[in-house]
């Protein structure tokens, strides 16, 4: 996976459905190496802290290979990378041979792969189109947060290179369908219980679920 672009958001106001809502969801490429933090990426506005940001969820990796599909779904939109508010951007990113709790070096930071991205609201404000939310649900392909290991700089450019690989073999796919309610495979919720990048409250859940 290489990065191909680096993308920041600032807080916006905007009104959907008759309401104010403030989000940080339009991120566009700023063509600077960013600053990976242990909640959050360095003057990247986010806003719903309830939802977004945080040890799991400290950074948003979204691939190249899915925005065709999206830009023939929605030709009128003005298009660049950053749509999905990720913050990178990258190349050759398989959520169905990315293994939740993997471990890479990129730029100076230390990250794992941590949990799939699960769309609100705001996905839709974004694309201007509530019906988004369904249709990126029924899309097979998320995108995944990181948890930062260590801090540090990435830009474009910059490699994922593996330094473990986590033995569960769960992957950002498997995690996806199970958190959307896509699947309750016993196999799979084995994999997620197995799993210690899983946020523990969830691992939690997911036992129950398979009790």
């Amino acid at each position: 996976m290489k990065i191909v672009s680096t993308n920041l958001g600032e807080r916006t106001t905007v009104i959907w459905r008759k309401k104010e809502v403030q989000t940080g969801i339009f991120k566009k490429p700023i063509n600077q190496p960013i600053f990976l933090g242990k909640t959050d990426v360095k003057s990247d506005n986010v806003i719903d802290r309830k939802h977004h940001g945080g040890v799991y969820k400290a950074c948003y990796l979204y691939s190249t290979h899915h925005y065709p599909y999206w830009k023939e779904k929605y030709p009128n939109l003005d298009w660049h990378y950053g749509m999905f508010g990720e913050n990178l951007t990258v190349t050759s990113f398989d959520e169905t041979q990315l293994y939740i709790g993997n471990i890479y070096k990129v730029g100076s930071a230390l990250v794992q792969i941590s949990e799939p991205r699960q769309p609100c609201f705001k996905l839709g404000i974004r694309f201007n189109n509530a019906a988004v939310i369904k249709e990126f649900l029924e899309y097979p392909s998320p995108g995944t947060y990181i948890k930062v290991l260590e801090e540090g700089t990435v830009k474009v450019g910059d490699e994922f290179i593996l330094q473990q690989e986590h033995p569960a073999k769960f992957t950002v796919q498997e995690y996806y369908e199970l958190a959307t309610n896509q699947t309750t495979e016993p196999s799979v919720i084995k994999k997620a219980l197995v799993c210690d990048a899983v946020k523990p409250g969830k691992q939690e859940k997911y036992r129950q679920l398979l009790n």
